[in-house]
């Protein structure tokens, strides 16, 4: 059950990874919302999938709900799933790695609705096209997750356990 603090916590997040992805929207696949989903989940659990969707639906409120929203649906989500199998690690080297396949595999995860829609070599094509930022966006994750994974575990902490 969902407490009123939770929803919050989770709205915050939310917004949170809203702000810092439009600020950062100007570099090419760099982005700290895989690293707040990571660092989220591990001190979180379950609660943070509430703000992984609240995310999804503003970015949908923002700039419309096309094809790329439904990737939003469900690609974060897998890095929650992967987070939560692997939610004893504390090594910032460890979820960095992480972070950048995640990046890395981005494009991939977001090609697979352009492939029901438009059919196999449509997906293939949209993953291709993008491949120059799947290196960035592994590159940026693996810098962001590195430097940023201790701090954001700290505060996140505080967080918790002051609700």
């Amino acid at each position: 059950m969902l407490k009123a603090r939770d929803i919050v916590v989770a709205a915050l997040m939310a917004a949170i990874m809203l702000i810092s992805q439009v600020a950062l929207a100007v570099l090419p696949n760099i982005e700290l919302v895989s690293i707040l989903i990571i660092t989220g989940t591990i001190v979180f659990e379950r609660k943070a999938l509430l703000s992984i969707y609240i995310f999804a639906l503003l970015e949908g409120l923002i700039y419309g709900f096309g094809i790329w929203w439904v990737n939003y649906l469900y690609v974060w989500t897998i890095l929650y799933i992967i987070v939560r199998l692997l939610r004893s690690q504390r090594q910032p080297l460890f979820w960095a790695v992480i972070s950048a396949i995640f990046g890395l595999s981005f494009g991939l995860l977001c090609a697979i609705p352009y492939a029901v829609v438009g059919g196999f070599y449509a997906g293939v094509a949209n993953w291709v096209s993008g491949i120059i930022f799947d290196l960035l966006h592994c590159v940026g994750n693996f810098v962001v997750a590195l430097v940023l994974f201790k701090p954001l575990y700290s505060v996140m902490q505080r967080v918790k356990n002051m609700t």
